[in-house]
């Protein structure tokens, strides 16, 4: 679901959490050492919530458990930032100071940025938010693995919600770059195939200072229903489309703008503006939603995916009884599917501890990662703005 997004980092980005750990990090340290580069600024900040606090959630959850093979993790901040060259930036300041896995990047374009060099340096990556098919066949993403599913398992459940809304006559609007064409050449299909008409894709530049050019090719198809495949600047797009008659309840939003503080993207200071839109994105159950509800302010775009990758993290390197990298990817894909299921990670690491194997399903459901490293489960939920606020109305498991 998801692309490419100076270099100053975050308040947080030059401090580590050691979350009481001790030991030496680092490749040959060891204590296990975490690092995350995920949105704290940038076009994905306003999605960040979930996934910085699920990944600190995990973090807790890990050393309260006891940590990884005898140790506390440590756990060192990286913002992704502005741009691809600030999400590199940071991952080169992270390894410095010396860590054996990294959770993130966020963006589909930022991990191309630092899929290589993490794959040179046989650094295990997870990205509970990127979703560019690309990485699926990709020869450097043998250090990758996300725990959301490439954007063909979304692209089916955003069809089915707009035509089970009544649209015949639909037009796509997406960001020129990997994440808005892949996904939108995806839902497209979906739609056609469904039965409804739908008009020519509608490209922009995100880093252009106007849509309006691209807001009147919309308006012209005079379309029933309009998808808007977008990050923060989606805003901008859709308040365009509603000054030109489009109808805030014929808008549906892919995950790149799942979020509650949308409507001050589209209008600040008008909660309501986009009252009727509907978003489809992943996230995590029920009951992890509440956990992160209240940090977040109802926030749970990926929250579930990244809590779970750090968790997988953990448990492969619990499993290798090694920082090591190659023999922490080794165990990624073994540590969820055809073992004993176990659903935390002390629950989990337990059974590692007896020497048993372990099928280790979290946050987003089941996780079953295939030997590319992509999960053949994904859990989604459909959320509606409604007197200003975003809520979920319906959630769906589905198999990849």
């Amino acid at each position: 679901m998801v692309a490419g997004l100076v270099v100053a980092a975050c308040g947080d980005d030059n401090k580590d959490d050691n979350s009481g750990g001790s030991g030496s990090g680092g490749s040959s340290g060891q204590q296990l050492t975490i690092g995350r580069v995920l949105p704290d600024t940038g076009p994905l900040a306003f999605l960040g919530p979930p996934m910085i606090v699920g990944t600190q959630l995990a973090i807790d959850d890990i050393n309260a458990a006891g940590g990884v093979n005898g140790k506390d993790v440590k756990f060192l901040k990286g913002d992704e930032g502005e741009t691809p060259q600030t999400a590199r930036e940071t991952t080169n300041r992270l390894l410095g100071e010396g860590a054996n896995v990294i959770i993130g990047a966020a963006a589909s374009g930022d991990i191309q940025e630092i899929i290589q060099k993490l794959s040179d340096q046989k650094v295990p990556e997870c990205s509970g938010s990127a979703t560019s098919p690309a990485f699926t066949d990709q020869k450097n993403a043998d250090f990758f693995f996300r725990t959301v599913p490439p954007d063909n398992a979304v692209a089916p459940i955003i069809s089915d919600t707009v035509i089970a809304d009544g649209a015949q006559k639909v037009t796509v609007v997406a960001r020129a770059d990997d994440y808005g064409k892949a996904l939108a050449d995806l839902v497209k299909s979906q739609l056609t195939s469904a039965g409804a008409t739908v008009g020519d894709v509608v490209t922009y530049d995100p880093e252009a200072d106007s849509f309006t050019a691209e807001v009147d090719n919309v308006v012209a198809q005079a379309p029933d229903a309009v998808v808007v495949i977008s990050f923060d600047e989606g805003g901008q797009v859709i308040s365009g489309l509603l000054e030109k008659g489009i109808k805030a309840s014929q808008l549906y939003g892919s995950d790149g703008v799942f979020g509650p503080t949308l409507p001050d993207l589209v209008k600040k200071g008008d909660p309501n503006v986009i009252d009727g839109m509907k978003v489809i994105g992943a996230s995590g159950g029920e009951e992890f939603n509440n956990r992160i509800a209240g940090p977040t302010k109802n926030n749970f775009i990926y929250g579930g995916q990244t809590y779970d990758c750090t968790i997988v993290m953990a448990l492969a390197a619990q499993a290798a009884k090694s920082n090591d990298g190659q023999k922490i990817m080794d165990q990624v894909v073994k540590v969820t599917e055809d073992g004993e299921k176990c659903t935390t990670f002390k629950a989990c690491k337990a059974l590692l501890e007896d020497g048993k194997d372990i099928d280790y399903d979290g946050a987003s459901g089941k996780i079953e990662l295939d030997a590319k490293g992509d999960p053949t489960q994904g859990r989604y939920a459909v959320g509606q703005f409604t007197n200003g606020k975003l809520t979920i109305v319906s959630s769906k498991d589905t198999k990849v």
